[in-house]
């Protein structure tokens, strides 16, 4: 007895296999959700993005991102690669925000920094942490995560920081380490405050 089938009814086998194979293959892959939220999807992404705060004319911070999406559902801009300048009274740029990411609220311009937050002033204070907060009326900025400053070889360490922008009038609550170095460097003193 001859095993070879009919030409015809090899190409019916053939697309048969074809067809349990695909069905099978699509059973483990996620199924697009036609009830899925606009808000999980930005509205528009740009490169190069800049967005200005103005009080009466005054600049008061340029952000400037590499990527940013704006998700008009959330009121939310993300961006990527920041760097916020704040300004003085007169607009002279009185300090630099530099981190890995941010959120803007479209509404308020209030934000958030994560990853890698450094605030420079133009007079040498550098504030380090790993997310930041910054309300725009108020032009506040405070962290509950672990916040260090450093001023001409001091240093001050703790956790519910707040501040201007500028950094000339800070606070910490609790956990607050302070080292104070002498114009040579020598430590001169080094004190750990816990609430």
């Amino acid at each position: 007895m001859n095993a070879c089938l009919h030409p015809i009814a090899r190409w019916r086998v053939v697309l048969l296999a074809c067809v349990c194979l695909a069905a099978a293959g699509c059973n483990g892959l996620p199924r697009a959700n036609p009830m899925s939220s606009r808000a999980d999807m930005p509205d528009q992404e740009v490169t190069d993005f800049v967005l200005t705060e103005t009080d009466a004319g005054h600049p008061q911070w340029t952000l400037y991102a590499k990527w940013a999406a704006t998700y008009t559902a959330r009121n939310v801009v993300i961006a990527r690669d920041i760097r916020v300048d704040f300004f003085d009274e007169q607009g002279a740029r009185s300090s630099e925000l530099t981190a890995r990411e941010g959120e803007i609220q479209q509404a308020t311009r209030d934000m958030i920094a994560r990853g890698n937050v450094v605030l420079m002033t133009t007079e040498g204070t550098r504030m380090t942490t790993e997310e930041m907060r910054f309300q725009n009326r108020e032009q506040l900025i405070t962290s509950e995560r672990l916040v260090r400053v450093e001023r001409e070889g001091d240093a001050l360490e703790g956790v519910g920081f707040s501040s201007d922008p500028n950094l000339r009038h800070f606070e910490f609550r609790s956990r607050v380490n302070a080292t104070v170095r002498s114009k040579s460097g020598a430590t001169l003193e080094t004190r750990e405050k816990r609430k």
